[in-house]
């Protein structure tokens, strides 16, 4: 089998398995164990955390260890920790301080395979990354629907059987990367990383050419405002509107994830369908507008079926405005700075993640989830108006590149 599909394979595992994890984890915290908003969200923040903190370490241990080696290592604890859920569940052993604990230990193991899977990709493309950027988006997407499908049999199979589940999803996918072949020299020649220091620096750097662009100013403070408004609303108020609105269960959260999964689907194969966008810059503003009203929508109804079908429709304008966002940002940026500035992009919405966690965890204690919902798209709405108003971003065109500009 050509080394990209091994590779594919291994991924569509992770994400099939971390598809499962979303659900359940929210399902525990938040339907079982029935914890107050502000604990919700400081439990998500917990598994966002890692990711934020251990960015830099991460991609320099790649480095020293080489990347395969560090992906293997990383998934195969992961299976470890489902696992041992399981088993201190089936004890009776359930409490917020073992969720929290098991959410840090698999945000670490996140945070470590990252850095590694992605630096993979360019060695297993064969000449077209960009290409395989989509496929593996597309089996990121279309496994996690999988995964989620699976974790709403938590009801009815128990959360322990669900978990087991998980980790021997990935265990098969510590199997495929064995299947790969990549030595550590060439593992470290194709990794965008460095030492902490150069990462240090390169993060330093990338924001220094960000802030001197007043497009990409402009994209990075959006991209923030996402990372803190909508990833916050979508991981913990819904889940929290689904169990004090719906009287929900795991079947329930697990069909909202799949349908805002299923737009982001539908709109990858929209856009490569399409082909380039020049507009870039008008269609991540429209997408972010319509994504902010259909967000406030979402806060406002009452019918579970309804609900779900808004959260698909914004799924379908976040699978437009984050490669909008990420092509803007490619293409603005210098030819010999691209990783540099496309590093700082992406530090930038994953340290918004646990802040926007931690924020509509605690608004929705005080004010409930619905209007947290609520507050959360008004003030992403206000936002883009503000940014678009002060930035020619509306009326940007992007030229087509005669090369395709590889992803972050």
């Amino acid at each position: 089998m050509r080394p990209k599909y091994i590779y594919l394979m291994a991924t569509s595992f992770w994400y099939m398995s971390w598809g499962i994890q979303s659900v359940v984890f929210a399902w525990l915290v938040t339907m079982v164990m029935r914890e107050p908003a502000e604990r919700v969200g400081t439990a998500q923040m917990a598994l966002l955390l890692p990711g934020t903190l251990l960015i830099l370490i991460a991609g320099a241990t790649a480095d020293r260890v080489g990347l395969l080696k560090q992906a293997i290592t990383a998934q195969l604890l992961a299976a470890i920790f489902p696992c041992l859920l399981a088993l201190a569940l089936f004890l009776g052993m359930q409490s917020f301080g073992l969720m929290i604990v098991y959410a840090l230990f698999m945000g670490c193991f996140s945070a470590f395979l990252t850095p590694a899977r992605d630096g993979l990709l360019s060695y297993v493309a064969d000449g077209d990354v960009q290409k395989t950027v989509m496929q593996a988006t597309l089996c990121q997407f279309g496994f996690q629907i999988i995964g989620y499908s699976l974790a709403g049999f938590a009801d009815q199979l128990g959360a322990e059987t669900v978990l087991i589940a998980q980790g021997l999803l990935l265990l098969l996918g510590v199997a495929a990367y064995s299947q790969l072949k990549v030595g550590k020299k060439h593992s470290m020649e194709i990794s965008q990383g460095g030492e902490t220091k150069g990462m240090l620096l390169s993060l330093k750097e990338g924001a220094r050419t960000v802030i001197r662009n007043p497009l990409m100013r402009i994209i990075v403070v959006q991209n923030i405002a996402m990372g803190c408004f909508f990833m916050g609303a979508f991981i913990v108020c819904f889940p929290l509107v689904i169990r004090e609105v719906y009287d929900g269960s795991s079947s329930d959260l697990a069909l909202m994830s799949a349908f805002n999964s299923l737009g982001l689907v539908v709109t990858i194969l929209v856009l490569l369908r399409v082909g380039f966008v020049a507009r870039a810059g008008k269609a991540l503003i429209l997408a972010q507008i319509f994504g902010s009203l259909i967000l406030l929508l979402s806060g406002w109804v009452e019918d579970l079926a309804l609900f779900i079908f808004l959260v698909f429709v914004w799924g379908i304008c976040g699978g437009t405005s984050m490669p909008m966002s990420r092509t803007l940002m490619q293409q603005l940026a210098p030819p010999e700075q691209v990783a540099r500035v496309m590093s700082f992009y992406a530090f930038s919405f994953m340290g918004a993640g646990p802040i926007g966690a931690l924020f509509c965890g605690y608004m929705s204690e005080y004010i409930g989830p619905q209007a947290t919902i609520m507050l959360c798209a008004v003030m992403m709405f206000l936002i883009v108006l503000l940014l678009t108003a002060l930035s020619p971003l509306w009326t940007s065109k992007l030229e087509k590149h005669s090369e395709p500009l590889v992803a972050s």
